[in-house]
């Protein structure tokens, strides 16, 4: 039996993660239908920026893969 690779085990990892996210897009999707939901524009707002809020997180955490340290 041939060992992973790091390569081969991020694809393999990051395909269903990545799956996974647009589905959970298109359940959210499912919540535009006005006949069946309501929400505000102050709803709506919180929605977008908890969502921009973690895809930025993420993007950085690509461009930073050792992470945020703290520091005093």
């Amino acid at each position: 039996m041939e060992k992973e690779t790091k390569q081969q085990r991020f694809k393999r990892v990051v395909e269903k993660r990545v799956q996974n996210i647009l589905n959970g897009i298109k359940s959210l999707s499912q919540c535009a239908n006005q006949k069946i939901y309501a929400w505000d524009d102050e709803q709506l707002q919180k929605i977008w920026d908890a969502i921009d809020r973690e895809l930025t997180l993420c993007k950085e955490s690509f461009h930073n893969p050792e992470g945020r340290t703290f520091r005093l």
